[in-house]
């Protein structure tokens, strides 16, 4: 789970106890190949795509998505990071706590952009980066990979790829990592 959701629940930390493990690190690559497949379907090939992972928790799966994208197909898309704390429609309303560093080397103008991110669970992150974006050019498409989509949107946004669509309750929590998904709850 992502740094920013611990530190959002109240009182700003606690422990995820996992509850229920959903996927093994078997599935996740499983899952990670199925998407980068479909990745090369929907774009016909790899010309201009990059890759935009979310700070933290779609770093991982961003990685692991151009990794498999090599391996399939000899090309390696660019991979950038983008923190999108300062985008948030929420400052105010929680403390402003960025990530790490936006790291986008390159133009996203007329490119192919694939978003990252581990979980979709409101769709405000998303929002967010969508906002962010725009910041570094204007791309020809923005498509979004998750590696679980666990419902309960706020805002019109539906994922491209998904890994594992996972129904859950508001209060529970999602944990998404590479050795496997977990639900859980965060204890204090």
């Amino acid at each position: 789970m992502a740094e920013r959701e611990r530190r959002r629940t109240p009182p700003y930390g606690g422990v995820f106890i996992a509850r229920t493990r959903v996927m093994e690190a078997e599935d996740i690559k499983r899952a990670t190949w199925r998407m980068a497949h479909e990745i090369i379907e929907r774009n016909h090939g790899l010309d201009s795509v990059v890759i935009v992972g979310l700070q933290t928790g779609g770093v991982w799966l961003a990685e692991d998505i151009v990794v498999a994208l090599d391996e399939i197909e000899g090309v390696k898309p660019a991979l950038g990071t983008l923190d999108v704390a300062f985008h948030r429609d929420d400052i105010g309303l929680r403390p402003l706590l960025p990530e790490a560093p936006t790291q986008i080397p390159f133009n996203l103008d007329n490119q192919a952009v694939v978003i990252v991110d581990d979980v979709l669970y409101t769709g405000r992150t998303i929002r967010a980066a969508l906002d962010a974006l725009n910041s570094y050019g204007r791309p020809r498409t923005v498509q979004l990979a998750v590696m679980v989509d666990r419902g309960h949107r706020e805002l019109p946004i539906r994922p491209d790829y998904v890994g594992k669509n996972l129904p859950t309750r508001r209060d529970e929590m999602v944990d998404a990592g590479r050795d496997g998904v977990d639900i859980g709850e965060i204890v204090k």
